[in-house]
């Protein structure tokens, strides 16, 4: 038994692919917005319930949820999405807006190459957090810190309480010898 995975770009760049069930990976919903594909998403976890929440929001996808998935419902959803231009039309709509770039992909490589030599390594790009030392970069300033007020303050709401029970203890002390 040999299974044979298909390049998702042939598949979904054939032009007789009409429709694309997928769970919602990133790169298979660039990969259908790129080609102009709607898409029936059953999302599992993490950031796939994200991504087809945001192509159903701009009309490219219908939503299925994994836990109620029943092959009625899936059948339906495709149906809806096959039979329904809107999908179609919206899904090519995001496929315009990908492609519609400023410059090729080339093009902005070698302007960035020659920018960062230009600049000389084009240090006034680089992230502030290479500056931070290692403690705060795992935010161990800020944790000592609260931990400290966090003692602080267990340490005066215990202190106050033991002042108040002397005091109370005192005075029932007093009652009892009168």
């Amino acid at each position: 038994f040999k299974l044979i995975f298909a390049d998702i770009h042939i598949i979904l760049g054939h032009p007789k692919t009409r429709a694309f069930v997928i769970h919602g990976g990133a790169k298979g919903v660039y990969e259908a917005i790129y080609h102009g594909i709607p898409m029936v998403g059953i999302p599992l976890f993490g950031q796939q319930n994200d991504n087809i929440a945001y192509v159903k929001a701009k009309g490219a996808a219908v939503k299925v949820e994994f836990i109620t998935l029943s092959s009625t419902e899936l059948l339906n959803e495709l149906e809806t999405v096959l039979n329904n231009p809107s999908y179609k039309e919206n899904a090519m709509w995001l496929s315009t807006i990908h492609h519609d770039q400023p410059m090729k992909p080339l093009d902005q490589t070698v302007f960035w190459i020659e920018f960062v030599m230009h600049h000389k390594g084009a240090k006034h790009l680089r992230p502030l957090v290479q500056n931070l030392t290692w403690y705060q970069y795992h935010s161990l300033d800020m944790f000592g810190f609260l931990l400290a007020c966090g003692a602080i303050i267990t340490f005066l709401a215990i202190k106050s309480f033991l002042f108040c029970s002397q005091k109370f203890v005192k005075k029932g002390k007093k009652q009892k010898r009168e």
